[in-house]
């Protein structure tokens, strides 16, 4: 299916690796220039080269931490000197990390308040004047927590709901501009956070990596893990000119693990 991106050009923060390159990959095989991000230099350098050869687009680079209000002001003004509008923006960032309430000081709070909330605020809000010029399409990556909390994930559950909640809110707010906004939830999708995530879980109770995932692949309906490039095909439909007319949607990608209506 042709998405109509050829020429369009896409943002996509935290895409030197797992789901946020996956979507970069995705939309650049459907010809879309961008500007991706990630907090190691050397790795997002090296991801835009091998997305630059292999799908023949432009592709620019930065070391941004998503956390930082003046890396993502430095972000912007770089995306406004490379390129006339921005048509697509991923707003994608790590997850906190695990543990329950009790665990975690206010510093633990503000640090993930900051990365997975306050960088979607500014990434918006700084990319509106770019997205509001020929209308735009804004994904934000979230998780299932969003529906059904995780346990151990407090942080994540915390955070990612508030981003559902701005996103729907924004999507009536920016509807006049044609700016379309969507959040994609994935649930087991094999990436380096879940990995490490398995791997926490099976040193806490004892077991192999290869228990714990058979274990937590029996509650998926489809009874695996998805892959990085399943979300990533959704994802590049909603950032796409042929979504028209979804907006302030939450899609699930999980192999049907969420089970409520």
């Amino acid at each position: 299916m042709d998405l109509k991106l050829r020429g369009k050009t896409a943002v996509v923060t935290a895409s030197s690796k797992g789901l946020g390159r996956a979507v970069a990959e995705q939309l650049a095989a459907e010809g879309a220039n961008l500007l991706l991000c990630s907090r190691n230099e050397e790795a997002i350098a090296n991801t835009a080269q091998e997305i630059r050869n292999q799908y023949d687009v432009k592709v620019e680079s930065l070391a941004v931490n998503v956390s930082s209000m003046e890396d993502i002001s430095m972000m912007i003004d770089q995306a406004s000197n490379h390129f006339d509008s921005v048509d697509a923006l991923v707003c994608n960032a790590g997850g906190p990390p695990s543990g329950s309430f009790l665990s975690f000081d206010d510093a633990a709070w503000e640090k993930a308040f900051f990365g997975n909330m306050m960088s979607v605020v500014r990434l918006i809000r700084g990319f509106h004047p770019l997205l509001a010029k020929q209308g735009g399409r804004i994904v934000t990556i979230a998780s299932t927590s969003v529906k059904m909390p995780i346990p151990g994930l407090v942080l994540s559950n915390t955070f990612r709901t508030g981003v559902v909640g701005l996103m729907k809110t924004l999507s009536i707010e920016f509807a006049k501009d044609d700016i379309l906004l969507n959040t994609v939830c994935p649930g087991r999708i094999m990436t380096d956070r879940i990995m490490e995530l398995d791997s926490l879980k099976a040193e806490r109770d004892n077991q192999s990596i290869e228990v714990v995932r058979q274990a937590l692949s029996q509650d998926i309906p489809l009874g695996r893990y998805g892959e990085p490039h399943e979300l990533a095909t959704i994802a590049a439909y909603l950032l796409s000119p042929l979504n028209s007319y979804m907006t302030g949607s939450v899609f699930y990608v999980d192999g049907g693990a969420v089970k409520s209506l």
